[in-house]
């Protein structure tokens, strides 16, 4: 069926983004950002992130997954280490995330290499988790094919009655990866789609910023 869009329109007008406003450090940047967002009410899951990988064959893949923890190193999220997003970083480790806010009209744009965390450091999140997402990182071979709802629900009785009053231990196919960051785009809404975008591009061990065009 086609549809006619040309009349979605938007204009932004939330704020502006300009050199010597943003920090010389992007990931301070990126805090003081992701702060922001985290104080929105309207913002329900600040931590909301397009992971876009590239396998072995060049098709690419984009997913949301959820970010959970950044440090000056990077950034952290958890996977199935056989699921299909865990497949293309073993063949290209190259990866990109984003971060959408339509609330405060910013985007965050990430490019960045993808490395397993420590084992150690997997175990210690996958213990914090709450039970029910323990049993459910048990239940999904990720990415793969299953006939039916009724079967996956089938497996999780299963477990969970095997793991009844028992500690569940962390699966050696589960666990996180750290994003290493190589560049940041960060993206403000301006009238007339002339919007601000910032980019720091990492030189050696300093990162030079400079702006986009829009």
């Amino acid at each position: 069926m086609d549809k006619n869009l040309h009349n979605y329109r938007k204009s932004y007008e939330k704020g502006s983004l300009t050199e010597a406003s943003v920090l010389e450090n992007p990931m301070e940047q990126f805090a003081a950002w992701f702060a922001e967002a985290e104080k929105a009410p309207a913002v329900e899951e600040p931590n909301a992130m397009t992971l876009s990988t590239v396998n072995g064959q060049g098709v690419p893949n984009a997913r949301v997954v959820l970010l959970k923890e950044f440090t000056q190193d990077g950034f952290v999220f958890y996977t199935n280490y056989t699921s299909g997003k865990s497949q293309a970083i073993a063949q290209n480790n190259k990866v990109c995330i984003s971060f959408f806010w339509p609330q405060l009209e910013r985007q965050i744009i990430i490019t960045g290499k993808a490395v397993k965390i420590s084992e150690e450091k997997s175990i210690e999140y996958f213990n914090k988790r709450p039970r029910e997402s323990q049993l459910g990182a048990l239940v999904s071979d990720q990415s793969t094919s299953i006939n039916s709802r009724d079967a996956l629900e089938e497996k999780l009785q299963k477990l969970e009655k095997h793991y009844d009053n028992k500690p569940i231990a962390k699966p050696l196919h589960w666990g996180g990866y750290l994003i290493q960051p190589t560049s940041f785009e960060f993206w403000q809404g301006r009238s007339s789609r002339l919007h601000d975008r910032i980019k720091y591009t990492k030189i050696n061990n300093s990162w030079d910023i400079g702006r986009l065009q829009p």
